[in-house]
């Protein structure tokens, strides 16, 4: 039997098998990484610009809401990859939202 370890818990396989608990978590440390870094741009420019009159206040309050959500269900859940990604996420979404506010 192999034993692989996550952050998580343990799962225990034949040898034959691919440990599917590492799998999943590398491809929610891939999509964490991907949807989080998708913000660096907006951000950026945001920052830059001052410029917030095309984005949408209601979109963005509505957006951060659900990160918040996503990451209360990544704490219940002990996922560390949902809870870094919307950490990040939040702080990304949360600085364009603040910029709306004060920039219009």
């Amino acid at each position: 039997m192999l034993i692989c370890k996550t952050l998580s818990s343990a799962c225990y396989y034949p040898p034959s098998y691919i440990c599917r608990m590492d799998m999943t978590s590398l491809f929610g440390y891939l999509a964490a990484i991907a949807t989080t870094l998708s913000f660096v741009p907006q951000t950026i420019k945001t920052f830059r610009t001052r410029d917030t009159e095309s984005l949408s206040l209601g979109m963005y309050a509505f957006f951060t809401f659900g990160v918040i959500c996503w990451l209360i269900y990544g704490i219940l859940l002990g996922e560390w990859p949902i809870i870094l990604a919307n950490t990040l996420t939040l702080a990304l979404a949360l600085s364009i939202l603040g910029m709306k506010l004060r920039y219009g």
